[in-house]
């Protein structure tokens, strides 16, 4: 199989995860809402662990938390459950830059009357604190910022933007799918009141997820359900638990925390290594290289569109055009269109991402492949 790096749209499962999840499938599968008998009893246990263990990434506490299905959902929850007590304030202030998951819900919003700002970042990839904090108005419900962009990697300033909007009555909801348990520090501040997040980036399961809503005053962001039928997650997330994936989504977070330094420090030599394994291609970043995680990086190379370097190295390494929800569409990237990246770079962006336990392709033989497809191609037009 191809090298593996393509960890922003999913990561490997960790062993230790996957031991985890099986003890919830094989031997303690009860309902974690059945409260008659032991099976069901040590199921609702393994779910307030797994709630423990997701809240401590945040510093915030277990009744925070509310399992979703991933951040996608956990998004939807965010921005369409609030709309429903809105009320007046029926502005919301966005960034042009935001995963579909937000883009879409805001533009169904948007149908239902409400307005919509976005922000539109530098060349870098990255949003202005003051162009956030100037597009708050006094009718303004919700200001959406991204934390870590999925197709640059570029860091967004959220503790700055949460510290401006202290004392401003508005919420602030964060999309972490890409930096949730990686990049602690920021998700942390207290006037972020909403948090969305996946277990599958942090080498944990596909399917489970959260959105943690933290106390303002003593009162959580005033969400509607999206769905009826049950009073599970607080009555905002009706339906069974799937207790082996909220299992293992939380022994994920908790390993993240334990061995942040650790995988911090192997992600970095990796991205070094790529870049230098790489260099003779010339590849231009797409992002700014100051503010952007060591475990994801937005390549073009002069001369080249990603539709030729991904098939010359099919048999190789395991990359993406964007993110993965969009990456068979073919169509330039509103991210680096919102950056205002010329077209060649667009066409030829490349997104490379990698996790601790990654392991490195031979860099020769992909230059070697470029370099002889690249030839075959231009002996073809000849």
């Amino acid at each position: 199989m191809p090298v593996y790096l393509d960890c922003a749209s999913t990561s490997p499962l960790d062993p230790r995860v996957r031991d985890e999840m099986l003890r919830y499938l094989d031997e303690d599968f009860g309902n974690a809402g059945s409260r008659t008998h032991e099976r069901g009893r040590r199921a609702r246990a393994a779910v307030e662990r797994a709630r423990d263990r997701v809240a401590a990434v945040v510093a915030t506490s277990r009744s925070d938390v509310i399992f979703t299905s991933g951040a996608t959902e956990s998004n939807n929850l965010a921005i369409l459950g609030l709309a429903g007590a809105a009320g007046a304030r029926r502005h919301i202030v966005s960034t042009a830059i935001e995963h579909h998951a937000v883009l879409e819900p805001l533009a169904e919003l948007e149908r239902r009357g409400f307005e919509v700002t976005l922000v539109t970042p530098d060349q870098g990839g990255v949003v202005d604190v003051d162009a956030v904090a100037a597009a708050v108005r006094p009718d303004t419900l919700l200001v959406s910022v991204m934390h870590v962009n999925n197709e640059t990697g570029a860091k967004q300033p959220i503790a700055e933007i949460a510290a401006r909007l202290e004392g401003v009555p508005v919420y602030l909801h964060v999309d972490a799918a890409q930096s949730f348990a990686r990049e602690i520090a920021a998700l942390r501040h207290p006037a972020i009141d909403m948090i969305s997040v996946s277990a599958h980036k942090i080498n944990g399961p596909q399917g489970v997820g959260a959105l943690i809503l933290r106390r303002r005053a003593g009162t959580r962001p005033p969400l509607q359900p999206l769905m009826l039928g049950g009073g599970q997650e607080r009555g905002l997330r009706p339906g069974t638990a799937p207790v082996s994936l909220i299992a293992g989504f939380g022994l994920a977070a908790e390993l993240a925390m334990a061995e942040a330094e650790m995988r911090d420090g192997r992600c970095r030599a990796f991205r070094e290594s790529l870049l230098a394994g790489l260099a003779p291609l010339n590849p231009v970043i797409n992002g700014d290289p100051g503010r952007s995680v060591p475990y994801l990086v937005n390549l073009s190379f002069p001369g080249l569109d990603s539709e030729t370097v991904i098939d010359a190295w099919g048999d190789l390494v395991a990359i993406s055009n964007g993110a993965a929800c969009t990456s068979q569409s073919y169509t330039c990237s509103h991210v680096l269109s919102a950056m205002r990246v010329p077209a060649w770079r667009s066409d030829g962006a490349l997104r490379f991402s990698w996790c601790a336990a990654s392991v490195e392709p031979d860099w020769r033989c992909l230059v070697m492949a470029v370099e002889r497809y690249r030839d075959v191609g231009v002996a073809g037009t000849t």
